[in-house]
Formats: C-alpha cells, sequence, structure tokens
C-alpha cells in the first residue's frame, strides 16, 4: 500500500472545497472579516485626531482674543461648537462630552497683553481618553508663540522678542495625570460583556439544535417570546457577577476613581446586557450550527472593538466611520460608563446614551421574534 497517493489527495482536495462551497456563510467570513480588518485600519483608524469640539469663554471680545481663537481653529486640533456664558455652562458641556474643550478668556485679557502682563487663558480638557487630547494640548504651546504675531505690531512688537505674550494654562479634567487605565478599564466592562454575553447566547439555540433537544422544545407549548426570554434571563446572573468582578479589580487593583452612582451604573449595564443578549438570541436563530454561530459573534465584535472609542480615539475616525459607531451599543456604554465613574455623571447625562442602547435591543428582539420558528425547517 502506496503511504502516498495524490489521487486521495486530491479528492480530499476536492471534498473540501465542495464543502467551502456549500457553507457559504463560512467562506464568507473567511474573505469578509480580513476585509473588514483591511478598511478598519486602512481608513478608519486615526491616532491624531482633529476638529474636536471646543467650547469658548471669550469675557472680552477683544482683537487679541479673536485672533487666538482663530489661530486654534486654523491649527486643525480645534473646531468652536457653542460659546458660554458661565462655567457651569461649559462644566455641562465636558460633562456630557459635547465639548472636549473649553476655553476661558477673561476680561482684562487685551488690556494685561498690552502691559506685558502674561495674563493666563485657561483651557479645560476633557481627559478621560488621554490618547484623543495629548496631540490637541501640545499644539497649544506653540499657538501661544504665534497666535498674536500680527497683532503686536508697532509698539507691542517688543513683546514677540520675550517669552510668549500671554500663558496657556491647562485643566485636565477628570483625569488629571493622564493615566491610562482610567480609561482602558472601565471599557473592559463593555467589551467583556460584549464577547462573552453574543456568544454565549449565540451558541444557545444552535447547541440544542445539533443536539437534538430542540425537538423536545418545540413540542411544549412554550411561546417564542417565552423561550427567547428563557435563554437569556440565565445569563444575567452571569454579567452581574462580570460586573461586579470587574469593579472590584478597577477599584482595588487599577485605583480607578468611582465618582458617580454605582446604582446607575448597575442600571445602566442591565440595559446595554439585554441589548448584547438580544442580538445572541438573533444570530442562534440565524446560524446553522455552533460555527456559524461564533462567526457572527466575531463579525459583530470586530466593529464594535474598532469603532466605538475602546482602541482608538472616536472623534479621530472619519464620519463615516463615527455614524457607524454611533449605531453600536458599546459606543454609548462606553460613554456611559466613563462618564459615571471618571466624571460622577448622573441619569440626566445618562439619558441621552441609553435611548440608543434601548433603540438597538427593540431592533434585535423584532428580529429574533420574527426569526423564531417553532419547527425545524
Amino acid at each position: 500500500m502506496n503511504l502516498f497517493s495524490f489521487s486521495r489527495f486530491a479528492a480530499v482536495v476536492v471534498k473540501e472545497f465542495i464543502q467551502m462551497r456549500r457553507d457559504r456563510l463560512t467562506f464568507a467570513m473567511m474573505v469578509g472579516i480580513p476585509l473588514m480588518q483591511l478598511l478598519l485600519f486602512g481608513f478608519a483608524i486615526n491616532s491624531d485626531p482633529k476638529h474636536l469640539p471646543t467650547a469658548v469663554r471669550i469675557a472680552e471680545n477683544s482683537q487679541f482674543a479673536r485672533s487666538f481663537v482663530a489661530a486654534m481653529q486654523n491649527s486643525g486640533y480645534f473646531t468652536i461648537v457653542s460659546r458660554t456664558a458661565s462655567e457651569a455652562e461649559a462644566a455641562e458641556l465636558l460633562a456630557r462630552g459635547e465639548a472636549q474643550f473649553v476655553i476661558d478668556i477673561p476680561a482684562d485679557f487685551a488690556r494685561r497683553v498690552q502691559r506685558g502682563e502674561r495674563p493666563a487663558i485657561l483651557v479645560e480638557a476633557d481627559a478621560t481618553d488621554p490618547a484623543a487630547t495629548s496631540n490637541a494640548l501640545g499644539a497649544l504651546s506653540t499657538l501661544a508663540q504665534t497666535a498674536l504675531d500680527r497683532d503686536l505690531a508697532g509698539p507691542l512688537a517688543r513683546l514677540k522678542s520675550g517669552p510668549p505674550p500671554f500663558e496657556v494654562r491647562l485643566h485636565r479634567r477628570y483625569n488629571p495625570e493622564g493615566i491610562t487605565q482610567y480609561n482602558i478599564v472601565p471599557g473592559l466592562m463593555g467589551v467583556i460583556l460584549t464577547m462573552t454575553m453574543v456568544m454565549g447566547t449565540g451558541l444557545a439555540v444552535t447547541r440544542e439544535r445539533e443536539r437534538g433537544t430542540m425537538e423536545n422544545l418545540l413540542a411544549t407549548p412554550v411561546r417564542p417570546l417565552e423561550v427567547t426570554l428563557g435563554k437569556i434571563v440565565p445569563n444575567i446572573l452571569v454579567a452581574l457577577i462580570q460586573v461586579t468582578l470587574i469593579l472590584l479589580a478597577s477599584y482595588f487593583v487599577f485605583h480607578v476613581p468611582m465618582v458617580g452612582s454605582l446604582a446607575l451604573l448597575y442600571a445602566c449595564a442591565m440595559v446595554f446586557v439585554f441589548a448584547l443578549l438580544g442580538v445572541g438570541i438573533t444570530f442562534s436563530t440565524l446560524a446553522k450550527n455552533q460555527m456559524q454561530s461564533m462567526q457572527m459573534t466575531m463579525f459583530f465584535f470586530l466593529p464594535n472593538m474598532m469603532l466605538s472609542g475602546f482602541m482608538f480615539p472616536f472623534r479621530g475616525m472619519p464620519g463615516w466611520a463615527q455614524a457607524i459607531g454611533e449605531v453600536l451599543p458599546l459606543t454609548h456604554f462606553l460613554r456611559i460608563v466613563r462618564g459615571i465613574l471618571l466624571k460622577g455623571n448622573g441619569l440626566a447625562e445618562v439619558l441621552p446614551e441609553l435611548g440608543p442602547i434601548v433603540a438597538f435591543f427593540l431592533v434585535v428582539m423584532a428580529i429574533a421574534l420574527k426569526r423564531y420558528r417553532r419547527t425545524l425547517d
């Protein structure tokens, strides 16, 4: 007997190609996942975000103040989205995430510049994600040197030869030391829940179908909604344990501050978990076997990791990538968990991010219930 037969080898190869052709979903994943990675890393990922939303609070409308604001916009890192009248309004914009920076120019700015007193401009930054603000803050030191060059003419030209005519005083809010763990560790809660909840429920129905126990379930008078909720509820306890363990590790191991309400965080986490479990149930009704269910999970998990703001600054991505990211529940949950733990956000600040998660849950649950079949076909 020959140790190796080319004909037998060729038969196995042909058989594998035929099986691959029949399993179209697996073949699509083999092509789709690398293509998605190529597109996301090539076009969507940017570690140097620009055009960051900035609010300004100008106590005087002098030429010097206008020149500094114009220089900030011309740098490409800052985009003025609001003009605030009070510190409370500016703080609210930072807490909600509507502004990444707040620029505060004092009332006597022009007069003190002319006298050579080097007045201070206060720049408050939302530093929960140090990577999103580091380059923009670095550009401010250059602006202090050159922003007023055109205005310092005639008798004021002497101010160009010395130190900068004004001082940029930085105030990094929520994470003054720029510790990356404060941003990464809370975000891991959403990432871990996304992987485990979607995969766990995604295998629920397909596992029973492969084991043959689906026949017994279909023979009972259980309705689709009852089956769906029955698959979801046991995973809620697992999610609660995961959230608790992550919070304990965040506080005792990584020393992440917990400024806001933990009860509110748990409530928001449960809404997020229900949305993920709905995705898993939907995948389990679409997949023919457990392998396909796991492939769907990875196809869902990858854009969540890349486009949610967990690995890369969200505002550094192009508009189309941000639009996709806004649909994903992980994007909104990251803002919620970081806002509660680091900023002390309450229900008023959290509600705008909870709405898209609830809408996502309703859509995927509607699909799951529609796809659920009470027959084996």
